[in-house]
């Protein structure tokens, strides 16, 4: 009888058909799949034999080692990680070395550039006659990157994006900004109404349709969708993810950062500092949910609101109770909120852009009203942030999960609280007021991105 096959906790393998020597991978017997980490993913070949290219840095520490290998697709499919997010992965067949044995594996290509290892060996890779044993490292033959060093380095080639920008407002200033800071640094930029695009959804292909013409393929999408089509417009771009674009930020992000009570939600399980709010569907909770936050004046806030819009500051208890029982006749989704009367009509708002605040402007609100927001008559001036206010602004976009974000915070004497996280921020007020080109920083990020492929492994 044969002996068994061991594998330790983290083994080194390589992947021949991929052209990769040493990949460092963590044995992982609760995943039911191997990954892959992979960025730059892009489709390619006829609907009938798919197949995927992709970038990898085998070596965390070493980023400058870059590579691109293409596979045919076998599947795409929802996995979901250890913490609890959702994804659709290119899946792939490979053949995997480990030690003296080479066998085939199917993986799922996914960003793992956060993780210590490249790759992770889930159970269906694990044989029937290999067992795992969690007390050991590299029970097989140990591997080097210095194996990579006989492949020649080459310097990746810049090469203009397609960049689809989801407006209704081809021609506002946020809209006619991110087009001219696209087509500056070479790139085509093309405005396409959200509302004018339909859909084909089909098992084999994801096609965006407008004017009844199929459109490209697109390198990446800026979503600049209004609440008012907010349903509709995220359809749009999971449709456009689907084809293999890249969305600036996602759609899962800004549902979450569209639904307040989900938003704060999210930021309350980071312990991330907010005014108090509660909500309530029965009416009998009235009189509670008023001093649940503190008591009047309180803010009133639709769940569904932006710009202002659809906030009500309630001065007294009996007007706080009359405001609430109107929203609830009206069958409108609301919450309510801790009035901070020493912001005096005051706030912040931190411009994120790939996890770095990269502006700020402190916005106050017209005469006789408590809303700040410019497009109520509010205005706008330069502000230096604390790092604290830095480090908020930057975990409440993450936690949200937006690559680019207006986080809107309040200072208190128990430090900044988040009011909320915008992820259609208006560009505007921002560079008007600080004179930075916030525009160019967003395509710098969407580049950062959607990097050109760099060196093809030939195999």
């Amino acid at each position: 009888m044969s002996s068994s096959f061991t594998l330790g906790w983290e083994e080194w393998v390589s992947l021949p058909s991929l052209g990769l020597p040493a990949i460092k991978a963590k044995v992982d017997t609760g995943a039911r799949t191997s990954a892959l980490h992979a960025s730059v993913i892009e489709p390619f070949g006829p609907i009938n034999k798919p197949q995927v290219r992709f970038l990898i840095q085998p070596n965390p520490d070493d980023l400058s080692m870059e590579f691109t290998c293409s596979a045919p697709v076998v599947d795409r499919r929802q996995v979901t990680s250890s913490n609890g997010e959702a994804e659709l992965r290119y899946v792939i067949q490979t053949e995997l070395t480990c030690g003296d044995r080479t066998w085939p594996v199917e993986m799922t290509l996914t960003n793992r550039e956060n993780m210590q290892y490249r790759m992770l060996f889930g159970r269906t890779s694990i044989a029937d006659d290999m067992v795992v044993d969690p007390n050991v490292s590299f029970a097989q033959t140990p591997l080097s990157f210095d194996l990579y060093k006989g492949i020649p380095r080459k310097k990746p080639v810049k090469r203009p994006l397609r960049i689809a920008l989801l407006t209704r407002e081809p021609n506002n200033y946020s809209s006619s900004r991110l087009i001219e800071a696209g087509e500056a640094r070479g790139h085509v930029v093309e405005a396409i109404d959200t509302t004018r695009c339909y859909m084909k959804i089909d098992a084999t292909a994801s096609e965006v349709h407008y004017d009844g013409k199929v459109l490209p393929r697109y390198d990446a999408v800026i979503p600049r969708i209004g609440p008012a089509i907010t349903s509709y417009g995220l359809a749009v771009l999971r449709q456009f993810a689907n084809s293999g674009a890249y969305c600036l930020n996602p759609p899962i992000a800004i549902a979450a950062s569209r639904d307040k009570l989900l938003a704060h939600q999210l930021l309350s399980r980071e312990r991330i500092n907010m005014p108090v709010t509660a909500f309530a569907n029965s009416p009998k909770d009235t009189k509670d949910l008023i001093a649940l936050v503190g008591g009047a004046p309180a803010v009133v806030k639709l769940l569904q609101s932006s710009q202002g819009k659809g906030v009500v500051l309630a001065e007294t208890k009996k007007a706080a109770e009359s405001l609430i029982d109107a929203f609830r006749g009206l069958e409108a989704d609301f919450l309510v909120q801790q009035f901070v009367e020493e912001a005096a009509g005051k706030d912040t708002r931190c411009f994120v852009v790939g996890n770095k605040v990269v502006a700020a402007i402190q916005r106050s609100a017209a005469d006789g009203d408590f809303r700040s927001n410019l497009h109520r008559g509010g205005t706008a001036a330069p502000v230096r942030l604390t790092k604290q206010e830095r480090d908020v602004a930057r975990r409440a976009a993450q936690t949200i999960g937006l690559s680019v974000a207006g986080v809107d915070i309040l200072r208190t004497s128990e430090g900044p609280k988040v009011l909320e996280v915008n992820s259609s921020p208006g560009l505007e007020g921002i560079e008007t007021a600080t004179g930075k080109d916030v525009a160019s920083l967003i395509i710098q990020n969407l580049e950062a991105k959607v990097r050109p492929l760099a060196r093809d492994l030939k195999h």
